[in-house]
């Protein structure tokens, strides 16, 4: 029986092969899952309907099963429209998530189109497809290594 919250078994796969630097996208109900991903990617599809799954919901999980070296968000492009209104609300609510599992890391934003560059990497082992609806959602983990 498994001890942390995470029961999903082909997410319990991947990650149990994946090792420190390996990449894990949460990505929102926008994302272009099915082009945007890395070469030796998985994808698990969690859009059930519209706001279900959320990232959130999917980060919390995943805490409770890998250790977390770093978190990239999907930085807003400044002539986008979304910029104006500042940092999404969204982020806020995983940096509480975050703090809840112990963690101190900040958010790291990385411009879109280097996000999708940085999603193409080998590295990239998942993409977990949520029906998020917050904008700009998409969050990219990396992978630390087990200790004692």
């Amino acid at each position: 029986m498994l001890r942390h919250t995470l029961i999903h078994p082909e997410i319990n796969a991947v990650l149990g092969r994946a090792g420190h630097h390996s990449k894990i996208l949460i990505a929102d109900g926008n994302y272009p899952a099915s082009t945007k991903r890395g070469p030796n990617a998985a994808l698990v599809c969690l859009n059930l309907s519209p706001g279900l799954v959320t990232v959130s919901q999917v980060l919390r999980a995943l805490l409770s099963a890998v250790p977390i070296d770093e978190v990239n968000t999907m930085g807003i492009p400044a002539d986008d429209p979304y910029a104006q209104a500042g940092e999404p609300p969204v982020w806020a609510e995983y940096r509480r998530d975050l703090a809840a599992a112990g963690l101190s890391l900040p958010l790291r934003p990385i411009s879109k189109w280097d996000f999708y560059e940085a999603v193409a990497s080998p590295d990239h082992v998942l993409t977990v497809q949520t029906g998020d609806q917050a904008l700009w959602g998409n969050l990219l983990l990396t992978m630390g290594c087990r200790t004692a």
